[in-house]
């Protein structure tokens, strides 16, 4: 499988045997022959598709035993298409001053001979990142930004940066990933990585096709990731993040999950106690509850909603969560702040509670133990033996749920500063991300409509309607809201008797109700009576299935969530007809696999039409062989491409 792809010696000057990893400073990089990168400029009109090219992809990485150690990039891009010009005349690089060392070495424009154009930046500041709107937090982070000229066309930028970690948060942590495809073509990518040579470093190389460089000398080791002439890997639709095409590496330190947990634990260990203020805070909020259930629902909207959440993420505001005396003073807290309380709440109350570490946007590599890839923090309650989560900072997720982006992802559950466990975070079914409308009403001889419109949605599909319900509408913007939902169905209608859930009200899912009157439900064309279907249909499907097959033979695996979904939709509507009238029925549809299960159903019952409509997505990663199966599944649901149905029967006809 593996090939071994030489560092060329006219483009890597270092010897690959080298003992120790090039130290790049402002006054250049002395492994690198600068002038014979820009000769691998390409021609434009051999990348139509590209609007630059990577001619150099680097990184030279130093680690210590002790977490500290200095990272410096640089990449050397060539400008194809006047699109790009615009991304590459400003520069931003973000620092944390309280531990870390920020230097721009260069950022220079010249022609592919080597002409410079610019040598330095026209502009350069260095300011505080500030804290959102609202938010009164320090954050402890610089930004520098700067400004160049003379990009164009045909031009090349090179610049490079190093970053110097002076004191890890946590002592002998680390580490780094790095993509050697990127999507677009690159003509040289390296990595090298030098460590102590008794330092255990964790090594994780995903679908490479070449084998790593490593040499051992004077107490370092040094490993050498070098590839050449990287193609454009061209995107497919639906593809899964797993595949076997994407060639990555990462390193990290020895470090295990355990030895995270127990430093946050220890940072953590003195912020569970309650001022005999908050114990008649909690005692008062408590009062009255049915149940142990009761009492916990209490406490999460108590923390998620009138605690205000700072968008400060782990890394960045600190590590060690504030008492629950300042968060409650003060009125804010981030998300260990916020899990903090909570936990404290519970166990005031005497309920097994723990806060737990996680990656807000999932992907955490779990055989790549670091802090670095930790930056949230929600909780863990014990009942009955058995973790149920909840992360305070979303506002409107109930309790005993997730947040979408967070089910199915890894989790590290502090439970003390020795004891720890990793887990994975539960995943909602299919069926409880549902969303369900039901249009329920009669039809008039005359055309006119008259309806009852339900809207109703759970799981992760409930944010959307929360959001929309979570603050009182006044009776102008309820007639607004109401019109719009019967307008959207019927031209011209009007509608009353709107009835709305609060969407902050965790106990209930998010629910609408509205009566439609006077909607116009039939048009009349070529003497025949037309009854438009309201909830739409599937064709577009079938066109995304011609669509598909005629792409390329398939490299990449297929995520079958990305195609479908992975919730429940339920459309259903059902009419009275006028006495005598009869519709004339499009077929039914119903197509079940892997990919999902779809069902359409057009009947009539004695005066009564019915539609019903059932679309489950579904999950897992299919092999790219599968792709004829698919175009299969969805040219079968697109046969749903009926827009209305014909009314026949009565006076007239």
């Amino acid at each position: 499988m593996f090939r071994s792809l030489p560092v060329l010696a006219f483009c890597f000057v270092a010897s690959a045997l080298q003992a120790q990893a090039p130290r790049i400073t402002p006054d250049g990089d002395p492994s690198v022959n600068a002038d014979t990168i820009y000769r691998l400029a390409v021609n434009p009109a051999d990348h139509p598709q590209d609007l630059t090219a990577l001619l150099l992809d680097d990184g030279v990485v130093t680690f210590e035993a002790d977490g500290r150690g200095r990272r410096t990039f640089r990449q050397i891009v060539q400008i194809l298409r006047p699109e790009a010009v615009e991304s590459y005349q400003e520069f931003s690089f973000s620092y944390a001053p309280g531990h870390e060392q920020m230097t721009v070495n260069w950022i220079r424009v010249v022609q592919p001979d080597g002409t410079v154009i610019s040598a330095k930046p026209t502009f350069e500041q260095e300011s505080d990142v500030p804290a959102q709107l609202g938010n009164p937090v320090f954050v402890d982070r610089k930004v520098k930004r700067l400004s160049i000229s003379g990009v164009a066309p045909g031009t090349i930028v090179d610049w490079s940066y190093t970053t110097e970690e002076l004191a890890p948060y946590l002592a002998g942590d680390f580490g780094q990933s790095w993509r050697i495809t990127t999507g677009n073509p690159v003509l040289r990518s390296r990595l090298i990585v030098d460590v102590p040579s008794d330092l255990k470093l964790r090594i994780k190389e995903t679908n490479l096709d070449f084998q790593r460089r490593t040499t051992t000398r004077g107490g370092r080791t040094v490993h050498i990731w070098a590839r050449q002439d990287i193609p454009r890997i061209e995107s497919e639709p639906y593809a899964a993040d797993s595949n076997g095409i994407y060639q990555f590496v990462s390193v990290s330190s020895p470090l295990e999950w355990g030895d995270i947990a127990s430093w946050y634990a220890g940072h953590a260990k003195d912020r569970y106690q309650l001022t005999p203020a908050l114990k008649d805070t909690v005692a008062r909020l408590v009062e009255g509850a049915l149940s142990q259930t009761d009492s916990i629902r209490r406490i999460h909207r108590w923390v998620a909603q009138d605690v205000r959440y700072v968008s400060i993420a782990l890394g960045m505001g600190g590590y060690q969560p504030r008492t629950p005396e300042e968060v409650l003073r003060t009125g804010y807290g981030d998300c260990k702040d916020k899990a903090t309380l909570f936990v404290a709440a519970l166990r005031h109350m005497g309920i097994d509670a723990w806060p737990v570490l996680l990656n807000a946007y999932g992907g955490v590599e779990r055989s790549q133990p670091s802090l670095s890839q930790l930056n949230h923090a929600i909780a863990a309650v014990n009942v009955d033996g058995k973790y149920h989560f909840t992360d305070l900072t979303s506002s409107l997720t109930p309790y005993g749920e997730l947040p979408p982006g967070e089910e199915g992802e890894f989790g590290l559950v502090v439970l003390s500063a020795d004891r720890s466990e990793v887990v994975t975070l539960p995943e909602s079914a299919v069926e409880d991300n549902k969303t369900q409308f039901q249009l329920t009403g009669t039809l008039g001889a005359d055309g006119m409509v008259t309806a009852w419109f339900e809207e109703l949605h759970t799981g992760a599909m409930q944010y959307e309607l929360r959001g929309v319900l979570e603050n009182p509408m006044d009776s102008a913007s309820a007639d607004q809201f109401a019109k719009q939902l019967a307008r959207g169905f019927f031209p011209n209608a009007e509608a009353d008797s709107l009835m709305v859930t609060n969407g902050k009200d965790l106990a209930v899912a998010p629910k609408v109700r509205v009566k439609i009157v006077n909607g116009k439900g039939l048009r009349e064309m070529g003497g025949l009576r037309i009854l438009a279907l309201p909830f739409g249909n599937m064709g577009s499907l079938g066109n995304a299935a011609t669509a598909l097959s005629e792409l390329p033979e398939r490299r990449f695996p297929i995520d079958v969530t990305q195609v479908t979904g992975d919730d429940l939709l339920v459309q259903e509507y059902r009419l009275q007809l006028p006495v005598g009238w009869k519709a004339r029925l499009p077929k039914s549809v119903s197509a079940t696999g892997p990919f999902g299960n779809y069902s359409v159903n057009y009947a009539q019952e004695g005066r009564e039409f019915r539609f019903t409509r059932r679309f489950s997505g579904a999950r897992g990663i299919l092999g790219p062989d599968r792709m004829p199966e698919l175009i299969r599944w969805l040219a079968e649901v697109g046969t749903d491409d009926a827009e209305f149905v014909i009314l026949d029967g009565g006076e007239g006809t």
